[in-house]
Parts: C-alpha cells; structure tokens; sequence
C-alpha cells in the first residue's frame, strides 16, 4: 500500500522534472541559433568593411595613375608646341633667305613683271567698269548740288519711323510705317489725306505676315522690301495689294552691326534711285565703313558689291541719287546734318572733291531719309516730323 501511494508520488514529480528539461533544451537550441546569427551578420559587416576599404585603396590607385597620365600628356605637349615652334622659327628664317635672293636677282626682270600686272590690273578695271555701265543706266549722270528748302509735312508717330511714295507706280498714294519694329502699314489716298487730323481713319490698314525691323525699309513697283525683325540679314519681298510675301534673300555680311551708328536699330538700308533697288549696310570685316549692293528687285539677286570710304561712325542716315551714295551724319545730342562723304561707284576717286553739303533750317536727326526718283525728293523722318526736301542738282563733270 505504502509502495503504491509512493508511485503516485513520484510520477508527477517526475514529469515536471522532463518538462523543465524538455524547456531547457529548447532554450539552448535558441540561443544557438541567435549566436550562428549573430555571428554570421558580425562576418558579412566585417566582410563590408573590409570591402570599403578595398574600394577606397583601388579609387586612390586609379586617381595617382590618371594624374600621371594628365601630367604626361601636359609634358608631352609642351613637347610638341616647343617643336611646332622650332619648325616656325626654321621656316621664317628660310623665308628671310629667299627674299633675300630674291632681292639680288635682276631687277630689270622684276620692274618688267610689275609693269605687266599693273596693265592687266588697269585692263580688267576699264573691262569692270564697261559692265557696270552696261548694267546701270548710263544716262543717269546728275548729282547733287545741294538741298534748297524743306517742308514739315505732318507731325505723327513715334521717333523713328519711315514714310513714302512708290516711285515705280503712277498713282500719288502715302505710305507710313511707324517704328522701328512694327508689322502694321498705313496706305492713303494721297497727301492731303495724310495731312487730315483723323488720317488713320481714311487709311487702308496692311498687316504684314513679319514685322520689319528699323526704318530701312522700301516700297517699289508695289512691293515692300524690309528687314525682316529677328533675322540677321533676311530681306523680305511683300505684295502690297495681295498681301503676301512673293520673295525673299540674305544679303551677305549685312546686319551685323548697325548701318548708322546714330541709328542703331536700323542694320539694313534699303534705297531707291534712278537704278532701281539697293541695300545699304556696313560691316566689321571693313572697320565699319558702308557698303553698298545693287539688287535685281524681280529676281532678289545680288548684282554687284561696293566696300566704300565712307564711315558709319556719327553717321545717321544715306540715300542714293543716279548711282551715287550720300551719307549723312549728325552729333549724337542731335544738331545740323551734313553730308560729308559721297560715294560714285563709275568714279569713286573723284568721290572726295564734293563739298560738304548740309540740311537747311533745321536742328535734330533723322531716323530715315530716302530718295524719290520720281520726283527728285527727300522724304524724311526726323523727330516724329514727316519732313520733304527738295534738291538742286547738276550735271556731272
């Protein structure tokens, strides 16, 4: 009996003995694996590290290998410049050599061969200057003598600005174009439409597809011809009555610079006389002096080009008059305009004898000044002033 009671004694503590080792054993297996882990993330930082450091060794090789490689190219050519220079040197002493024996040979030779070239040379500028006259109108042989009076025709608009007359048409109608960027023309009846106070309600308004840019520009035959705004040197041909654009060219060199220093808004200067279309504009490559070029108004080709003496510094408008360019220049503040340099492309060295001609009546500047052929006349705009000035002309010698 006693044996009995002490087996239900002992079963119970036995089975809580298992249990707490049966826990124990689970708790190692625990710790075991948190170790193996921990352990395991320690090698992969290490590794990491390690790694980092690797990185940052092979980056400091690579750094010292490509200054080397800069500092030998920067050797090298010093190297090579040092050369090129030795070559030059050479070739400039040997160049000295040769016009020194070239300097002992038979001068007679050379005087011959001078006077040769300068024959062709005469030769081929008689034969240029046959063609031009071919080409220009060899009728048209008067010059200006001087400007007799003007008249203040209307005061409109803003301070630079363009108007006039189509010199190639027969009717008698105004035109107007304000500003040195616009895009918008004003057609009147006539001139005394124009005059009227409320002018711009009897105007035919013309809007253009691009707006022109400075005063440059030119109506013939029913055409506009201007600058077009944003471009360098593009020159747009307009139908006035159909109101599209028919045509357009570069003018080569053109619109680099200002055609008038005292008019800086106005790159390209297209003119009107006796001969048709030309373009008036100066150039860096000639020091800022004007240049001249004769256009085919129909084909929009360049015909011939013409560098001229005559400055674009304190200048502030030109014109041409049969073949001949006038240039107009003024003081900055604005004062009396003279035309103090006159350019006749069939005789350019005669083109300094003329004496200064100056503006009558008048103290300011012009924006524009362009030339009727039609009838002989200056249509000016100085200060917001629609200004004429007629002209005395004479044969020229």
């Amino acid at each position: 009996m006693v044996v009995l009671q002490l087996q239900f004694l002992l079963v119970p503590l036995l089975a809580s003995i298992m249990g707490a080792a049966q826990y124990m054993m689970q708790d190692a297996a625990l710790m075991n694996y948190i170790d193996r882990r921990l352990l395991s993330l320690e090698k992969r930082l290490e590794k990491c590290n390690q790694d980092i450091l690797d990185y940052v060794e092979e980056f400091r090789d690579f750094s010292k290998m490509v200054l080397l490689r800069l500092a030998g190219l920067n050797n090298y050519k010093a190297e090579v410049k040092s050369e090129v220079e030795n070559l030059l040197t050479r070739i400039e002493r040997a160049q000295r050599d040769i016009d020194y024996f070239g300097s002992v040979t038979d001068s007679h030779t050379c005087i011959e061969v001078h006077e040769d070239l300068v024959k062709q040379q005469l030769f081929e500028e008689a034969e240029e200057k046959k063609k031009l006259k071919l080409m220009l109108n060899a009728s048209c042989d008067h010059m200006l003598a001087g400007i007799k009076s003007l008249k203040i025709v209307k005061k409109t608009g803003d301070k630079h600005g363009s108007w006039m007359k189509d010199p190639g048409k027969k009717h008698t109608k105004i035109y107007l174009l304000n500003g040195a960027v616009n895009n918008v023309i004003w057609e009147f009846a006539n001139i005394m439409t124009f005059t009227e106070s409320n002018h711009t309600l009897r105007a035919r308004r013309v809007t253009l597809p691009f707006p022109w840019e400075g005063t440059g520009h030119i109506i013939y035959q029913g055409f506009l011809f201007y600058h077009r705004y944003g471009s360098l040197n593009e020159i747009i041909k307009f139908n006035i009555q159909k109101r599209n654009v028919t045509d357009q060219m570069l003018l080569p060199g053109a619109g680099r610079i200002p055609a008038y220093q005292l008019s800086p808004s106005t790159k390209i200067d297209l003119a009107i006389d006796e001969q048709g279309l030309w373009a008036i504009h100066a150039e860096p490559d000639t020091g800022g002096n004007i240049v001249i070029t004769k256009i085919n108004h129909i084909t929009m080709a360049v015909e011939h080009t013409w560098d001229t003496s005559c400055s674009s510094k304190e200048a502030e408008a030109a014109f041409m008059v049969c073949n001949t360019l006038y240039v107009v220049y003024n003081s900055p503040s604005g004062g009396t305009s003279r035309i103090r340099c006159v350019y006749d492309i069939l005789d350019a060295v005669n083109t300094q004898e003329i004496p200064v001609l100056h503006f009558p009546k008048r103290q300011g500047s012009h924006s524009t000044i362009h030339y009727n052929p039609k009838e002989m006349q200056l249509f000016a705009w100085g200060d917001g002033s629609q200004i004429i000035y007629k002209l005395h002309t004479q044969q020229k010698v």
